[in-house]
């Protein structure tokens, strides 16, 4: 099969489209004829070997897929051929096969197609399962979206509203930032003119923000920790500043706030029933309309490292997709 290898780390450049073998079919797993697949930040830090969980070298990147079923593992009774999925995989999606764990291939709705659905679990579960799960975001709460713009950023901003939250969304320009009220945000803060924690406190009125969504790290959680309210919940979800912040604990003693991390990719393994009752409940709401991923920009698979790329330097707003078939 053709597949986008890394073979060296380093930019994204350093992919090439090659031959390879048909990954193998173990137990619990299904195999996967790859129609799309999501991009996200984690891929860029991987190809450049600088992600927390980087596989050995040569592998292929792309962790969220969206495509058919072509084969079930002896012991997988959940599935059959034919079947229309999107599916986590951590590695090995940008490629013209795939196999994964079945119960992270859930069954695409027949309104959804495969571009929509190989970004969905990537930017919507991820969003939901922190606000929801991890942060306990209710009604009325003050919702600060660091990175609001990305992909995960705007499934934050959407189900921040949806959960009839006040939702503030931060990002670093004009465009950007209109896209967000698009998607509904309340109020926005440009983070290349603004500073974080003084907006966040005149618009609450020196409360500051009960719940923080933070995929940036940086410099920006540096401010936005120092506008958290009394029991606030910051919700640590990723690093794509590239600097792993360092948290003066004294803060959280002073404001009783908590400090959580997000790992969806281990809820999953942990409590898959809920997993499951989550994606149904984020399926529901694409259904109602109330929530949709925004795609920025696909690219064919030839050309995948320009997604990366695009991705990487932060130009996306939403998210972006390389089509495997045509």
């Amino acid at each position: 099969m053709k597949a986008m290898l890394c073979s060296q780390f380093g930019g994204p450049d350093i992919l090439a489209l090659e031959s390879v073998r048909n990954p193998a079919l173990r137990a619990g797993e299904v195999r996967i004829e790859v129609h799309a697949c999501g991009i996200n930040f984690p891929d860029v830090l991987m190809v450049k070997g600088q992600h927390q969980l980087t596989p050995a070298l040569p592998f292929i990147p792309g962790g969220e897929v969206a495509g058919i079923v072509t084969e079930i593992g002896p012991d997988v009774t959940t599935h059959i051929p034919g079947q229309r999925v999107m599916a986590v995989t951590f590695t090995g999606g940008l490629a013209e096969e795939v196999v994964a764990p079945a119960h992270t291939a859930i069954p695409i709705p027949q309104e959804m197609d495969f571009t929509t659905a190989a970004v969905f679990q990537g930017g919507h579960t991820v969003a939901h399962y922190a606000l929801k799960r991890r942060g306990q975001l209710t009604e009325g709460e003050v919702l600060l979206v660091l990175g609001a713009a990305g992909g995960v950023g705007l499934a934050a901003v959407q189900l921040g509203k949806a959960m009839g939250a006040r939702t503030i969304a931060a990002a670093s320009t004009e465009k950007k930032l209109a896209c967000v009220m698009q998607n509904g945000a309340s109020e926005t803060i440009n983070t290349s003119t603004e500073d974080i924690k003084e907006k966040v406190k005149a618009l609450t009125g020196g409360r500051g923000a009960d719940v923080i969504f933070d995929p940036v790290g940086g410099d920006q959680f540096d401010q936005a920790t120092r506008c958290i309210n009394v029991n606030g919940r910051i919700l640590v979800v990723g690093f794509a500043s590239g600097r792993i912040p360092q948290y003066p604990v004294n803060l959280a003693l002073l404001k009783s706030c908590s400090i959580v991390g997000v790992n969806h990719q281990q809820f999953f393994v942990t409590a898959p029933a809920h997993a499951q009752a989550d994606i149904a409940e984020l399926l529901r709401m694409y259904q109602e309309g109330l929530i949709k991923p925004i795609i920025d920009r696909v690219y064919e698979l030839k050309n995948a490292a320009g997604a990366l790329a695009h991705v990487g330097e932060r130009r996306a707003i939403g998210k972006v997709v390389v089509s495997v078939r045509a």
